[in-house]
């Protein structure tokens, strides 16, 4: 969370009424908080202080100011008043020292009205952030919200100061109450707190990390949230090594796989799945962007692409075999791969035909797994409302269920 600018103090100032100053023949009638006149000799100094604030002079106008300060005996009123034209010149020269004696001393008055007193409140509390007293600005903070503060930003400001302070405990009920209070409201929780929450819970809270991990995924979808989600599942212990391959194809999708050796073990993997088709497409990737074909190995990704050629013209000589075999087997496990592979190598019709007859035939042993590659051959064909229903009937916990949201999320990302 980037510490705030003395603007956004001058902008709360300036909602607040205290960016101009009232001129001295209006400060006796201002009834929220005087009741008596300003002596000449204390108003003639201020007046001078404020035809300096208004000439962008701020430096001279503090200086002015401390002038009113040596004169004896002041009273209530006058001592308010020239605290609250040292808070609008100190904000506008940028001394956030003078904004936090001066807004320390406003408040202690009580003398505004309630709506102004709660922003200037706020105004004292970022101060203090800005200042590095964190302790301070999240007890001004909390004062701010107990007083009925609206201000969502400022939640933000609260729970950084709390950690700041080392109220982690603290910090980190405040972050999971504020996501909950804006997903409750219908909002999308801010990037900061969830990326704040996701920090804290790193450690001691897989689960929340990984929710986190994929809310941040959901709503703002950058690039490292996704390294950090798919790289966190893979680590899960109930993570199956079965799905290595359907982790690469959606690490592949969201555009993670860059190295060669990446590229070739995800082709080799697709070649012993049966899917050559589909290792083909990847090799051909690997070509495109440079990772494969060139320098020493230069020789060896050209194998593997002979390989995949290979088994490509062997499987489309044996389809029909391969598709009556299927058809008559007791479950549906061989339609559904033969229709998987169908649709990774393009042809997405019959390839989900398939794969859709298999699924009705039944007795297979991985359920999740031919759900979750039929929502991923039907979002490849373009079919993404269908691919999108099948994806969230996927229930397993050994990875598939995730890989399936996951699936979703980048759908709904995609154009």
């Amino acid at each position: 969370m980037k510490h705030l600018r003395l603007s956004q103090l001058a902008i709360l100032i300036a909602a607040m009424g205290c960016a101009t100053v009232p001129e001295l023949t209006g400060i006796a009638g201002n009834t929220a908080y005087a009741q008596e006149a300003m002596r000449a000799e204390v108003g003639k100094i201020v007046q001078q202080a404020n035809e300096l604030y208004k000439a962008k002079k701020y430096r001279d106008a503090l200086g002015k100011l401390q002038e009113a300060d040596r004169v004896g005996n002041k009273t209530v009123n006058e001592n308010f008043t020239i605290e609250r034209m040292r808070l609008s010149v100190a904000s506008a020269a940028g001394d956030n020292d003078a904004v936090i004696r001066s807004a320390e001393v406003i408040v202690a008055a009580n003398k505004l009205p309630a709506k102004e007193q709660l922003q200037l409140i706020q105004v004292l509390a970022n101060a203090y952030f800005k200042a590095n007293s964190f302790a301070k600005a999240a007890k001004m903070y909390e004062r701010y919200f107990s007083e009925g503060g609206t201000d969502s930003s400022a939640r933000q400001y609260l729970i950084q100061s709390k950690s700041m302070s080392g109220d982690n405990a603290g910090a980190l009920k405040d972050t999971r109450a504020e996501i909950q209070a804006a997903e409750k409201a219908g909002r999308v929780p801010s990037q900061s707190t969830l990326e704040a929450y996701a920090y804290a819970v790193q450690k001691s809270d897989k689960a929340a990390y990984l929710a986190t991990l994929e809310k941040l995924v959901m709503h703002y979808g950058k690039k490292e949230y996704w390294v950090n989600l798919l790289n966190s599942v893979e680590r899960k212990p109930e993570f199956s090594s079965r799905l290595s391959m359907d982790l690469y194809r959606l690490k592949l999708a969201v555009g993670q796989i860059s190295k060669t050796s990446d590229y070739m073990e995800m082709a080799q993997m697709a070649i012993q799945d049966g899917n050559a088709g589909e290792a083909q497409k990847i090799i051909d990737q690997g070509y495109k962007a440079g990772a494969l074909g060139t320098g020493t190995e230069a020789a060896r990704h050209g194998r593997l692409k002979d390989l995949a050629a290979k088994r490509v013209a062997e499987a489309k000589a044996g389809l029909a075999a391969a598709e009556s075999a299927a058809e008559k087997s007791a479950d549906g496990t061989a339609l559904v791969n033969l229709g998987f592979s169908l649709a990774t190598a393009g042809e997405y019709d019959k390839g989900i035909s398939l794969m859709e007859q298999g699924i009705k035939k039944g007795n297979l042993k991985y359920v999740d797994d031919a759900e979750l590659h039929l929502g991923v051959a039907q979002l490849l064909a373009g079919k993404k409302s269908a691919g999108v229903k099948t994806l969230k009937n996927v229930k397993g916990k050994d990875g598939t269920a995730e890989l399936a949201r996951f699936w979703v999320i980048y759908a709904s990302q995609s154009k």
